[in-house]
């Protein structure tokens, strides 16, 4: 599992245990996550331009029966059954390389061409209800005739696709596999936007925390934002090289329609990135102006400190001067004495503070 929940600004690390691969040949099955102990099951959404119909859950050995013209969407939720995930290997004859990565929630996006199918694996990332920012793993591979997604969880960015087909909106019906493989990475990228609003949203409310009232605490926000903009870019800048691979790809399950298509994504994905590179330096300035700021405000409590010794220094000195226990002072034997000596520690006062003020330093 590939996951954040990041409630308040507070990250939860993932914990795996990367020891399970160390050892293990090339290829070896071996699930990466946290979510040990998942039964996997298998979806499917089977369309045409006549019809569409879903079929949960599937048997492994129905999958590979097709109709003329028809395409289908396999899901399998649940990773962590590596035998379940091997014996689908199998049937669809995928690499053990495939299955491998398909298995890992934290292998970087990438895409892999072999020549019946095209495998790629990439991030989805969007706001649950409480506006917290998750991170799931998910691994699409394209064949002629279906599309076969491996995700951890049901919950997913596609339930927008899964009503094009069923409701027949869009052209998603009258088209091929390839189609809906672009669909469903279109999904995962829009949803990169909705999550940049959001942390957009979150730059400004601690620009004005930064500016109007900058607290210890408010280092610890930045430092999280920071982080989680640093896992975000690393998960969708890739993407646009892979989209370009997908456009100047030469393999005959993308067609010409379809690259036109995929075009529109890469366009997005050039704006995404862009957009994640402008608030990294955003957030690494707000740090600056706090850091800036708390400095600000240091300087100015040491600015009224030093005016006040300033002010009584001298006044200390008279004193101090004065409570000196000798017989042969003068001004002790004043009648007047006393009253002379607060007149001028007064007086003295007086001075020193329209002096402050002039060179505006209160």
């Amino acid at each position: 599992m590939a996951k954040i929940h990041l409630p308040g600004n507070k990250i939860h690390k993932k914990k795996f245990k990367i020891h399970k691969k160390i050892g293990k040949a090339p290829g070896t099955i071996t699930y990466m996550g946290n979510r040990e102990n998942a039964i996997s099951s298998l979806d499917v959404i089977a369309y045409s331009d006549e019809y569409a119909e879903e079929y949960s859950p599937v048997q492994i050995e129905s999958l590979l029966e097709h109709k003329e013209k028809e395409v289908k969407w396999i899901n399998l939720v649940g990773l962590s059954d590596e035998e379940f995930i091997g014996s689908l290997g199998r049937s669809f004859q995928l690499n053990s390389l495939v299955l491998e990565d398909a298995v890992h929630t934290e292998q970087r996006p990438k895409i892999d061409e072999y020549e019946d199918y095209i495998f790629g694996v990439f991030k989805m990332i969007y706001l649950d209800d409480q506006q917290n920012i998750i991170i799931e793993h998910v691994a699409l591979t394209m064949f002629k005739h279906h599309v076969l997604v491996f995700q951890e969880l049901k919950e997913d960015v596609f339930n927008s696709v899964r009503q094009r087909i069923i409701g027949k909106h869009g052209r998603i019906r009258s088209r091929g596999a390839d189609y809906l493989f672009f669909a469903l990475l279109d999904a995962i990228i829009d949803n990169y936007f909705a999550v940049l609003e959001h942390i957009s949203d979150r730059i400004e409310t601690l620009e004005e925390e930064v500016y109007q009232n900058p607290k210890p605490q408010t280092a610890q926000k930045i430092q999280g934002l920071k982080k989680e903009v640093l896992k975000i870019r690393r998960y969708v800048a890739p993407v646009k090289e892979l989209v370009s691979r997908l456009i100047d790809s030469e393999n005959p399950l993308i067609t010409r329609d379809t690259k036109l298509f995929l075009r529109d994504i890469l366009d997005h994905c050039l704006e995404i990135n862009e957009s994640l590179q402008i608030y990294r330096e955003m957030v690494m300035s707000l740090m600056e102006m706090y850091m800036s700021n708390m400095s600000n405000k240091m300087n100015e409590v040491m600015k009224v400190l030093t005016v006040m010794a300033s002010i009584f220094i001298p006044l200390t000195f008279i004193v101090g001067i004065y409570g000196m226990n000798f017989d042969n002072m003068p001004e002790l034997h004043w009648e007047k004495g006393y009253y002379m000596v607060w007149g001028l520690m007064i007086v003295l006062l007086i001075l020193m503070l329209i002096y402050f003020k002039k060179k505006r330093w209160i």
